[in-house]
């Protein structure tokens, strides 16, 4: 089969119509109708019957449609790549990363970045780590920063830092000048509860179960951001992540460290077999110092 004629059968297939097809395509119904004869008369055999209007795949356009199904991932994914491959060239770097680092650390970076590569141009999401890996699987990104990632098939992790988790209070609620915090001191206080959904929720649910410890929770939510502004208005206490504390100090919260330390990796995540453009390596190394910068001591 011809590439045509695979995206053809594909669309074909996938849509259940000629017409959806062709408005996937953006062409003719007709210019469909004859690629699929073609293709059909080439492989000698029926790809789609009729039945009461209704375009039905044959067993063989059923077996056929599983490797079909692969090759056009194959070169949905080489567009992608031969597109990107273009704009990485000319110095477009596309980052993704968690929450945490969207206020405060990938702001800094790529300021300080520009001033020394003004041609440098970015494109950057705020994504949760599962979306961040779909974005680097899709060729979407060149690279993701996000805590301690678990393994993934065909992405390569790279440690820039540690972190540990910090406890935030309101100013009022500072512990009677306590240096340091244990998970004893959080007991029946408010607290604002993180869910579990990414590495950092599972990890402080997993402390907080074994501590054996049960805050008065007052809020859930999902992320860490949403967690420090409940703690700003007074709502409560949090357990947050350093990178998310930074930008929270000042005004009417305060941090203190928690102990015993619980640390994770701040990860760098890009694609194992597709090389990163110049631009792109200059640019890691560069997050990469800043954030051993922002973590000195972790």
């Amino acid at each position: 089969m011809r590439l045509r004629q695979i995206e053809v059968f594909h669309a074909v297939y996938s849509a259940g119509t000629m017409t959806n097809a062709a408005a996937k395509l953006n062409v003719s119904q007709p210019s469909v109708s004859k690629v699929l004869a073609h293709a059909e008369q080439q492989l000698g055999y029926r790809l789609f019957v009729r039945v009461k209007g209704q375009l039905i795949p044959t067993p063989e356009a059923h077996q056929l449609f599983k490797h079909v199904k692969d090759v056009y991932e194959d070169v949905d994914r080489l567009r992608h790549v031969a597109k990107n491959l273009k704009a990485t060239s000319a110095g477009r770097i596309r980052v993704a990363s968690t929450p945490a680092f969207g206020l405060e650390t990938l702001p800094r970076a790529i300021a300080s970045f520009r001033r020394q590569h003004p041609e440098a141009v970015f494109e950057i999401e705020t994504l949760h780590l599962d979306e961040i890996n779909h974005a680097l699987l899709e060729s979407r990104i060149d690279i993701g920063l996000a805590f301690d990632p678990a393994e993934h098939p065909g992405i390569a992790r790279r440690k820039l830092a540690r972190a540990r988790f910090v406890v935030l209070a309101p100013d009022g609620e500072a512990f009677e000048g306590k240096s340091q915090v244990t998970i004893d001191d959080l007991k029946d206080r408010p607290f604002v509860g993180l869910n579990s959904r990414g590495p950092l929720g599972q990890l402080l649910s997993q402390f907080l179960e074994s501590s054996h410890v049960q805050p008065a929770f007052v809020a859930w939510t999902e992320t860490y951001h949403v967690a420090k502004a409940l703690v700003a208005s007074g709502a409560g206490i949090t357990i947050t992540d350093e990178i998310t504390a930074r930008s929270a100090i000042g005004g009417s919260v305060v941090q203190i460290p928690l102990e015993p330390a619980i640390k994770f990796d701040v990860t760098l995540l890009q694609m194992a077999d597709t090389p990163l453009s110049r631009a792109t390596k200059k640019f890691t190394r560069h997050l990469g110092k800043l954030v051993k910068e922002m973590l000195p001591d972790a």
